[in-house]
């Protein structure tokens, strides 16, 4: 069995699958670039196809049905760039990764506490010898009610460390999970919003979870609210949060994810006029944080992410079931 890897980084990614294929015994090549209808060819004679979080259109996915590939796994947690029903209707089966939650939760809850304590203001003062303290007056996070809007294994991590900090915790998910019971309220969508200091944003990017923090809800928050993502961009609505940050309704913000963020993150897009305005906007305030989707990026979950892709990539091979595929 042979697997082709694109966008696969040679500093860190790499070593991790070969030294995988060495130990689970598979072939392998791969490229850093991204998957196009232009180097599709490479994957020629392979089985299986590992990728990242880059668009898998309808047309890309035949191409790759037709090279003789058989499966698909994103290194990623999120799915929502591969278009499964057109895998679906190709005989193309499709798998993530699962990586430790504690990664991805503690980032989050360190751009609580970034935004709380105006770090951004701080250090950007500091670099021009400003050592004033007049404007960067900051919040501690265990006076805070923080609301975290979803509770799987990544949001269920920020609860459980959350409540280290002596905070009020609320939570909103369809599916209230037992055991958080006593380390958090559940609550609606709506009165989490009315009631957090803080809301930090944990669900997944589903078609229905599109925009849910938009203008209403953003208008029915706690004036002043600190909103953190290190979810998917997709979740809130970016138009909507720049008029709350520019009306104070949003006293400050914490993103590790943005919309429209394709084709920018692992990149180098330095000498480039980079075609994303609302990421230009938003750098630009000083009460607001932009991290290039790196939550995740700790050598055990990157890793844990190789790993959980090709495991699903080997049990596809070997028409067995596997608990990273996308149904």
């Amino acid at each position: 069995m042979k697997i082709f890897a694109y966008a696969l980084r040679p500093y860190d990614e790499l070593g991790y699958l070969d030294a995988l294929s060495r130990e689970l015994g598979f072939g392998y090549d791969w490229t850093p670039d991204y998957p196009t209808l232009d180097n599709a060819h490479l994957a020629a004679g392979a089985d299986m196809l590992s990728i990242i979080t880059n668009p898998m259109t309808p047309e890309l996915l035949g191409t790759y049905r037709d090279l003789g590939v058989r499966g698909i796994a994103t290194r990623s947690i999120g799915y929502d760039h591969i278009d499964l029903d057109a895998a679906r209707s190709l005989g193309i089966r499709v798998a993530h990764a699962a990586y430790p939650p504690e990664g991805v939760a503690n980032y989050a809850i360190m751009l609580m506490m970034m935004a709380l304590r105006k770090v951004k203001l701080v250090l950007a003062q500091a670099a021009v010898q400003d050592f004033s303290l007049a404007g960067k007056l900051g919040r501690d996070i265990s006076g805070c009610t923080v609301g975290v809007v979803g509770t799987g294994r990544i949001g269920a991590t920020v609860v459980r460390h959350l409540r280290g900090f002596g905070c009020r915790v609320l939570a909103f998910d369809p599916c209230p999970r037992d055991d958080l019971a006593g380390l958090a309220t559940y609550v609606t969508l709506d009165e989490l919003l009315a009631s957090s200091d803080v809301v930090t944003l944990h669900a997944p990017g589903l078609p229905e979870n599109h925009h849910m923090i938009g203008a209403a809800e953003l208008a029915r928050a706690k004036r002043g609210v600190v909103l953190v993502n290190a979810g998917r961009g997709t979740l809130v609505d970016t138009a909507a949060l720049v008029d709350a940050l520019e009306s104070g309704q949003v006293g400050a913000a914490a993103l590790d994810t943005i919309e429209n963020e394709s084709n920018l993150y692992y990149l180098d897009r330095s000498r480039d006029v980079l075609p994303n305005r609302d990421r230009a906007v938003l750098s630009a305030m000083p009460n607001v944080i932009v991290s290039p989707h790196m939550a995740f990026y700790t050598g055990e979950d990157v890793e844990g992410m190789v790993r959980g892709s090709t495991s699903a990539l080997l049990a596809f091979a070997a028409g067995e079931e596997t608990p990273y595929e996308v149904r």
